[in-house]
C-alpha cells in the first residue's frame, strides 16, 4: 500500500516538473514569436496599421507586433486560425480579440464549456478551459492573406507549439488554410496514414492512431458569418463535438 502511494507521489512529482519545464519553454516560444522579424512585408504592415489606426480606436494604443499563442501548454485542444486581424489582435495583442470574428468564436467556446465568458476584450478576465489558440501566421497580413512563404516562415513556431503541448488530444482547424497547415505538419511527422488525403469540409472529423484528431470548421470571418455560411449553431456543433471527445477521454490512438 505504501509502495503504491510512493509510486503515485513520484508520478505526480514528475508531472509537476514536466509542467514547469513546458511552461518555461512555452514562455520562451511566446517571447520568440513576439520579437520575430522574419517577414519584412508583414512587419511593415503591422506597424503601419498601428500608426494609422482606425478612427474608432484612435485613442487606443495598438500592439503592432506578432501575436503570441493564447492559452497554456497544458491544454488538450488546440484551435488553429489563419492570422491576426488588423484592428483586432494587431490592436489588442491577443488572438481573436477585438473584432467580430473573435466575438463569434468566444461565444461558441463559452457555450460549449471551453471558456469562462462569451467575450474577449483587452484587460478582461478571459480564461480558456483546456484550450489554446494559435495561427498559421502570427502577424497581420494585408488583405488577410499571408503569402505561402510567410506561412512557411511561421511553421517552426507552429511545430514548436505542438511539441510543447504534451497533453494535446485534438485540433480544431478554422478554415482550409489552417487545415492544410496541419496536414503539412502531420505529413512531415509521419502522422498521416496511407490512403486518401483528408479533405477539408465543415464538421469533418479525422482521428489518427498516433496524433491528435483533426476537426474542420469554417473560419468565423465576417465573410462567412454575415452570409450565413457559418452560423452560431454550426460552430457550436464543432466545438461541442470537440468538448465531448475530450470528456470521453479521446486520446491519440482513438
Amino acid at each position: 500500500m505504501q509502495s503504491r502511494k510512493r509510486r503515485k507521489d513520484a508520478a505526480k512529482e514528475r508531472k509537476r516538473v514536466l509542467d514547469i519545464q513546458c511552461g518555461m519553454s512555452w514562455s520562451v516560444l511566446q517571447q520568440t514569436i513576439i520579437s520575430c522579424e522574419r517577414c519584412p512585408r508583414l512587419r511593415e504592415w503591422c506597424r503601419q496599421v498601428a500608426a494609422e489606426k482606425r478612427a474608432a480606436f484612435r485613442d487606443e494604443p495598438y500592439w503592432g507586433r506578432p501575436i503570441p499563442n493564447l492559452g497554456q501548454p497544458t491544454a488538450r485542444l488546440l484551435i488553429v486560425g489563419l492570422a491576426p486581424a488588423a484592428h483586432g489582435a494587431n490592436r489588442t495583442g491577443r488572438m481573436f480579440t477585438g473584432d467580430r470574428s473573435g466575438d463569434f468564436l468566444f461565444r461558441a467556446l463559452y457555450e460549449t464549456g471551453l471558456a469562462n465568458q462569451p467575450t474577449s476584450v483587452r484587460g478582461d478576465g478571459l480564461q480558456l478551459i483546456n484550450v489554446a489558440i494559435t495561427a498559421t501566421a502570427h502577424c497581420t497580413p494585408p488583405g488577410n492573406k499571408p503569402l505561402p512563404q510567410e506561412i512557411a516562415n511561421c511553421s517552426s513556431y507552429f511545430g514548436q507549439t505542438f511539441d510543447l503541448m504534451p497533453d494535446l488530444r485534438g485540433v480544431v482547424c478554422l478554415g482550409r488554410i489552417a487545415f492544410d497547415a496541419c496536414l503539412r505538419l502531420y505529413r512531415s511527422r509521419g502522422w498521416l496514414p496511407a490512403g486518401p488525403r483528408p479533405k477539408f469540409a465543415h464538421g469533418a472529423y479525422y482521428p489518427f492512431e498516433n496524433a491528435p484528431f483533426l476537426l474542420a470548421c469554417f473560419h468565423p470571418s465576417q465573410q462567412n458569418t454575415f452570409t450565413g455560411k457559418l452560423t452560431p449553431d454550426m460552430i457550436r456543433a464543432v466545438f461541442g463535438r470537440a468538448a465531448d471527445l475530450l470528456k470521453a477521454g479521446a486520446t491519440r490512438g482513438v
